[in-house]
């Protein structure tokens, strides 16, 4: 459970994620030492998964992205199973997602334009196993990408 230092940590640390333990206890109204051992604390209970670059792919050319509902043949029993580690192969495949319902997955693929995407379209994504249905969603813009939470 979280206490009130703890959220003001959080609340900091999210936003400056790049900031040390003493610029971070400033900010939070805590020692260096409380800040530090907090955040460790923190990291070994997986309320902080972790510290990552978020790296712009249009910066590195890649123009194009593309969400894949994907349906599976749930008549194989490993269907999930096979397709998930045949699609973690792809490099293009950015996230994989699975879901309760109509769709069983979302995979998120970037491309660097559109024959990029169909050469990958056909050669990577078409020859994945056990995909019954699949249905392409060509993103146009990105109005909120946030993990920041109302701690």
């Amino acid at each position: 459970m979280l206490d009130d230092t703890d959220r003001r940590i959080l609340r900091h640390y999210q936003h400056a994620p790049h900031l040390g333990p003493a610029e971070l206890a400033e900010l939070a109204g805590v020692t260096p030492a409380t800040c530090a051992r907090r955040l460790d604390r923190m990291q070994a209970t997986g309320v902080i998964r972790a510290n990552r670059a978020v790296i712009d792919w249009r910066a590195l050319g890649y123009e194009v992205e593309v969400s894949l509902r994907v349906t599976l043949d749930k008549t194989q029993v490993r269907a999930f199973d096979e397709f998930m580690d045949a699609a973690r192969n792809v490099p293009e495949v950015i996230e994989i997602q699975t879901f309760l319902g109509r769709v069983d997955l979302r995979l998120s693929v970037i491309a660097r334009d559109m024959a990029h995407y169909q050469d990958l379209y056909r050669r990577a994504i078409l020859t994945l196993p056990h995909i019954a249905d699949i249905e392409a969603l060509m993103h146009v813009a990105r109005i909120k990408s946030d993990e920041v939470l109302p701690v």
